[in-house]
């Protein structure tokens, strides 16, 4: 498990992100893309492509218990310029009660364009997205992404996968594609790829 999940020197928070990770996934599979938390190296290298322009805002889409979210907090990026998108209660209240001073939104990602606060329109400049769209037919992928460009328009997006290959038809869905980081010894391996508008 990633570090940055360690809030006591007990693990106690690391210990219950896990567990509310894992019963969610029992719960509802098909939202989240893998049975474990990201890796520490997993979450650096998402941070190290989604850090946004001065000023900026990221907004993460699925930010499930957290993880990468405490990534950017850790790496310096102030709470007032992250937002995170959970459309799950328990994780949402979870997100609440651990990501101070964080936007957080219960809703579905499909729907940003409704849901984000007015004085945030405009100011997103990096997205971040951690739900499972492989697993989706090619119309619900495009809305998902119609939504993200609604919100930040131009700017595309980073999508981490553990596909061994691009997870989204990117031409399919007018966008090109590059993967831009890969780690091995995430469980599963993983791939950070970077789509833009083509």
């Amino acid at each position: 498990m990633t570090g940055t999940l360690i809030d006591r020197a007990d693990g106690t928070q690391a210990r219950t992100s896990v567990s509310l990770f894992l019963r969610r996934w029992l719960a509802h599979p098909l939202r989240m893309g893998s049975v474990v938390p990201s890796s520490r190296t997993l979450c650096n290298h998402v941070v190290r492509l989604g850090w946004p322009e001065p000023g900026g805002v990221v907004l993460e889409l699925g930010a499930g218990t957290g993880v990468i979210s405490r990534a950017f907090l850790d790496a310096g990026l102030p709470a007032d310029r992250l937002v995170t998108v959970e459309i799950d209660p328990d994780l949402t209240d979870h997100l609440r009660g651990t990501l101070s001073g964080v936007t957080v939104l219960e809703c579905d990602a499909r729907q940003l364009v409704d849901h984000l606060p007015a004085r945030l329109r405009g100011r997103i400049t990096s997205v971040v997205c951690g739900i499972p769209l492989v697993l989706l037919p090619l119309a619900e992928q495009k809305r998902f992404i119609d939504s993200m460009a609604s919100v930040a328009p131009g700017r595309g997006f980073i999508h981490f996968s553990y596909c061994a290959t691009s997870p989204l038809p990117a031409r399919k869905l007018g966008l090109s594609a590059k993967r831009e980081a890969w780690t091995p010894l995430n469980i599963p391996p993983a791939s950070v790829w970077r789509y833009r508008p083509a």
